[in-house]
């Protein structure tokens, strides 16, 4: 499975780097001097070189395998792991059970200002921070 992903993602990079490089050497339609000046192939719908030639042709074909590699990544990406039930998501997949049911009781005991429980369950008292000392506790009051 990961040989072909592999192979997938090279195909598709190559493809993308030559698709790249036919484009960048293909001439415009208006290329010719002589197009600025009106004398250009207006008479004709592809223009003066016909429908299509060989460097257009090629692009045509690096398209379609570039096309055809993103489809596979895009299917290769949707596959399900066949341990996981069907009806979970991806963050109920990285979810990782607690190792010991006496570390932690709760999720809670990670929240800030959360109350956090003894070793018998009793709720201790959280610790009060010390006040910040800033400029406005030194202004004297009236």
């Amino acid at each position: 499975m990961h040989v072909m992903l592999t192979v997938v993602v090279v195909t598709q990079m190559l493809t993308a780097l030559v698709m790249i490089g036919l484009v960048l050497i293909q001439h415009g339609k208006g290329a010719d001097m002589g197009a600025s000046f009106g004398s250009g192939a207006s008479g004709s719908l592809f223009g003066a070189t016909g429908s299509a030639n060989f460097l257009s042709r090629s692009t045509g074909v690096c398209a379609a395998v570039f096309f055809a590699c993103t489809l596979a990544l895009a299917y290769f990406g949707n596959l399900r792991d066949t341990a996981m039930p069907s009806g979970t998501s991806i963050l109920e997949r990285s979810a990782v059970p607690a190792s010991a049911p006496g570390a932690a009781a709760s999720g809670a005991a990670q929240i800030p200002g959360a109350a956090p429980t003894g070793e018998t369950g009793a709720v201790v008292a959280p610790a009060v921070p010390a006040p910040m000392a800033s400029g406005a506790a030194q202004i004297p009051t009236k």
